[in-house]
C-alpha cells in the first residue's frame, strides 16, 4: 500500500456501478420496441448459452415491433422458446426464418410493477456505490493507523470520497427517474 490515496479508482469503481446500473435499465421495457430488451435472454445453442444478436439479426423495423432474423433454421425453435420463457411476457411469432416480437401496450400494473423493478435495480446501485465509499473510508483508516498519513489528511479524503459518493448517487437517482417518466409515458 503506498502512501498517496487514490480517490479515483473508487470513483471509477463507482462509474462501473451507474453503467451497470444503465445497462440494466435498459433492459426495461417500456411499451416501446427495443433491441435491448433482448440482452438478457441466453439460448442455449451448439453447446453453450449464447445471446440472442449473436445467433440472429435483431432489428426494429417499426416502433412496436422487434423482427429476429435468424441465421441459422434450426435454431428459431430455440430462440422462440428462450422468448417464451423469459420474463418479457411477450408471444414471438414465427415466419418462416423471421421471429416477430410484438410489443403490446403496458397495462397501469404492468407499469407499476416495471418502476418497483427499476427501483429495486436503483437501490441496488446506491449500495454498490455506498460500499466502496465504506472501503474507501477502510483504506484510509488503515493509512491513519500505520502513520502514513495524518489525521487532516484522512478527514479532507473523506470529504472527497463523500462528495464523488453524493455525485454517483445522484446520477443514479436521475436515471431512474428518466426511465420512470419514459415507463409511465403512454
Amino acid at each position: 500500500m503506498s502512501n498517496d490515496f487514490n480517490e479515483k479508482n473508487y470513483s471509477t469503481k463507482m462509474d462501473k456501478s451507474v453503467q451497470s446500473l444503465k445497462k440494466d435499465i435498459s433492459t426495461l421495457r417500456t411499451g416501446r420496441a427495443n433491441t435491448n430488451m433482448l440482452d438478457t435472454i441466453k439460448v442455449d445453442v451448439y453447446g453453450q448459452l449464447m445471446p440472442i444478436d449473436q445467433i440472429a439479426t435483431v432489428s426494429v423495423p417499426e416502433a412496436r415491433l422487434i423482427s429476429i432474423q435468424v441465421w441459422d433454421k434450426s435454431n428459431i425453435a430455440l430462440i422462440e422458446s428462450s422468448i417464451q420463457k423469459s420474463e418479457l411476457g411477450i408471444n414471438p411469432q414465427v415466419d418462416g426464418q423471421i421471429i416477430r416480437l410484438r410489443i403490446p401496450d403496458l397495462t397501469e400494473e404492468r407499469r407499476k410493477d416495471l418502476i418497483k423493478i427499476l427501483k429495486n435495480m436503483g437501490e441496488k446501485s446506491k449500495i454498490s456505490i455506498r460500499n466502496i465509499r465504506r472501503e474507501a473510508n477502510e483504506d484510509l483508516k488503515k493509512l491513519l493507523k500505520s502513520k502514513e498519513i495524518g489525521e487532516d489528511e484522512e478527514k479532507s479524503n473523506e470529504k472527497i470520497i463523500q462528495n464523488i459518493t453524493d455525485e454517483h448517487i445522484k446520477s443514479v437517482d436521475e436515471k431512474v427517474e428518466l426511465k420512470e417518466k419514459e415507463i409511465m409515458t403512454i
